[in-house]
């Protein structure tokens, strides 16, 4: 037990160490606070001076009607040009006005508009101008057609449409909504905490083969050992990173409240999420965690050559997508067939029986039978990886993947 201690120390040492590390954990903390931030620093680049559109219409109503539209938007104001368009044109081209707009009647009698900016890519000014004059529009064939405004606003209005279980144990609106941004939040994590680790892993296992180390360490420490003190060293390492993330997030939600913008958390609405979905989330994540580490260890066994191992964890990876865009389809219809059916796979049930779980109302031993076949598969996993893992730690050479797989159980067999 204490070389499978010291092992695993050296395992979280090293990676901790690395340059790897420091780095995707500084990128991540500055990614963590821009995000948290998002709001502040959009802000910032924002110019806060009021953009000027000059207006060119025969019309004098159709001009002083866009001027009250816009009126509303506190960053656009519009003035009547008197002059030319082309003179116009030349204001724009020397920064004097934001924009210029034409004003023209249609055969219908209607206002059209032609719209000249330096730059038309960004919609700041084109799309409230347009909007305004869309607004124009409507009033002017309202008064023609001699129709009530307050009806044509009565018919503008949304309809209003609540939505009511009738089940008393069914999530409400808001719950769901509060789900769907934890479920969200975990798809990303799974996603690239398998994509990280799980590579973490194989590689290690890689870099011990091709520097012959592993031909020390299976004489003193028997590879069931090996394969575990990794795969929880490398979990320590994950454990370390996401809880400076969370002390990240948490300053930089800090800040961001402080600042008077909206909290992240309530952006994505988990601020009030259901504490036993939480659980969950953590219990789902950390199942799913062990199942592709123990997957990830095993084939990192069977290659000898850092350029074999993102080769072979490739299947491992579509594991992830797959299940990753099944969730994404099951948010909006978690109760469908198939997304029931795909949440007993032991390789989908960390994020769609936790999707189920958070979203409906199922019954608990549904929940416990999906727990007990991933424990169960990772039982297994264990054993067999943990032969495959005895056998392939003496391969070396290119890998082949299924045939080296099979000689590396063989090797296993001999060295009972």
């Amino acid at each position: 037990m204490n070389k499978f201690w010291i092992m695993l120390t050296q395992t979280y040492m090293n990676r901790i160490k690395s340059k790897s590390f420091v780095i995707t954990t500084l990128v991540s903390i500055v990614l963590i606070f821009g995000l948290s931030n998002i709001q502040s620093i959009i802000e910032s680049f924002n110019n806060d001076k009021t953009k000027e559109v000059a207006v060119l219409s025969d019309n004098e109503e159709w001009t002083a009607a866009l001027q009250q539209s816009l009126k509303n938007n506190g960053k656009i104001t519009s003035t009547a040009y008197s002059g030319t368009l082309d003179e116009a044109k030349k204001e724009v081209e020397d920064e004097n006005f934001a924009a210029a707009v034409e004003i023209s009647e249609s055969d219908q009698g209607l206002p059209q508009a032609s719209f000249y900016s330096n730059q038309i890519a960004s919609t700041e000014v084109s799309e409230p101008v347009k909007q305004a004059l869309q607004q124009v529009k409507v009033n002017m064939v309202t008064k023609q057609a001699d129709i009530d405004p307050a009806v044509l606003q009565q018919i503008s209005a949304p309809v209003t449409f609540d939505l009511v279980a009738l089940e008393k144990s069914a999530k409400t609106a808001e719950e769901l909504t509060q789900t769907r941004g934890l479920v969200y939040i975990m798809l990303f994590v799974m996603y690239f905490s398998v994509l990280m680790y799980g590579n973490m892993i194989s590689t290690e296992v890689a870099t011990e083969k091709s520097s012959r180390v592993m031909e020390i360490l299976i004489s003193s420490v028997s590879p069931v050992s090996q394969m575990f003190a990794k795969i929880f060293g490398i979990a320590l390492l994950g454990l370390t990173q996401f809880c400076i993330f969370i002390l990240a997030g948490f300053l930089g939600i800090k800040q961001g409240v402080n600042s008077g913008n909206q909290s992240f958390l309530d952006t994505v609405g988990v601020t009030n999420a259901d504490p036993v979905t939480i659980v969950y989330a953590v219990l789902f994540f950390v199942l799913g965690y062990l199942l592709y580490a123990t997957l990830a260890a095993m084939l990192g066994s069977l290659v000898s050559r850092l350029e074999d191992a993102q080769q072979i964890v490739a299947p491992m990876m579509m594991l992830v997508v797959a299940s990753f865009i099944l969730a994404v389809f099951g948010l909006n219809m978690p109760d469908a067939a198939f997304i029931t059916a795909t949440s007993y796979f032991p390789f989908f049930t960390p994020l769609i029986m936790f999707l189920r779980v958070g979203m409906l109302d199922i019954p608990l031993w549904e929940v416990l039978l999906s727990i007990s076949i991933m424990v169960a598969s990772i039982i297994l996993l264990g054993i067999i990886g943990a032969r495959v893992y005895r056998g392939g730690v003496l391969l070396y050479g290119k890998s082949s993947s299924l045939k080296d797989f099979k000689r590396a159980m063989q090797l296993s067999k001999k060295e009972n």
